[in-house]
C-alpha cells in the first residue's frame, strides 16, 4: 500500500493528503524557480505522489503560480505548464501539478507533516543554476547533475530499494 503523505500550510489554512510510491525526500532542485519560490537552503524537495489521490481542505485558500521560464534552455521567455499551489494566506508552497503528467502531483517536502523514510543518497540537480552563495553538500553516495538525472522519480526509489507498494 503506498504511503499516505499528509502535509499543510504554516498558517493551518490548508491541509492535505496524498498517496505515494516515492516518499523519499531525495531529490535536492537548485533552480532559481524551486529555490526562490521555497527553498530557503539554496534548494527545493519535491516528491512523487499519485495525482488521482490529492484531498485537500481549505481548497479555497490556495492560489497558483504559473512560472516564467527564460534560461539558458529556454531562451525564449514562456510560461512553465507546472501549476504550484500555494496558500494565499502565508505563502507556504504546497504542491506542483503539471497537466502533461496528469497522474503525477509533487508535493513539497517542506510541507510535507508525516514523518518522511530518510534516503541513502540524494541526486542534487539543476546544479547549473544554483545562486552563487550556494555550496552544496555533496556526500559520497550522492549524485549531482548540471541540469536533470538520469533516474525518474519512481525509478530512483525502485533502484535504492524505497518504492513503496
Amino acid at each position: 500500500m503506498p504511503m499516505r503523505l499528509e502535509g499543510s500550510c504554516r498558517c493551518g489554512g490548508v491541509r492535505f493528503a496524498v498517496a505515494s510510491h516515492t516518499p523519499a525526500p531525495y531529490q535536492l532542485c537548485y533552480c532559481s524557480i524551486c529555490r526562490k519560490q521555497q527553498g530557503g537552503g539554496g534548494f527545493a524537495i519535491n516528491l512523487g505522489a499519485m495525482a488521482h489521490t490529492l484531498e485537500v481542505q481549505g481548497r479555497d485558500g490556495t492560489g497558483v503560480y504559473h512560472a516564467q521560464i527564460e534560461d539558458d534552455e529556454h531562451p525564449h521567455c514562456r510560461t512553465s505548464t507546472g501549476e504550484r499551489t500555494f496558500c494565499r494566506g502565508c505563502g507556504s508552497a504546497l504542491w506542483l501539478y503539471d497537466p502533461t503528467w496528469p497522474e503525477l502531483i509533487h508535493p513539497f517536502a517542506s510541507a510535507i507533516d508525516s514523518n518522511l523514510p530518510k534516503p541513502h543518497a540524494r541526486v542534487h540537480l539543476m546544479l547549473k543554476y544554483k545562486a552563487s552563495w550556494v555550496e552544496p553538500e555533496i556526500r559520497e553516495s550522492d549524485q549531482s547533475f548540471d541540469l536533470y538525472p538520469d533516474l525518474s522519480i519512481a525509478d530512483w526509489h525502485k533502484k535504492h530499494g524505497m518504492w513503496v507498494d
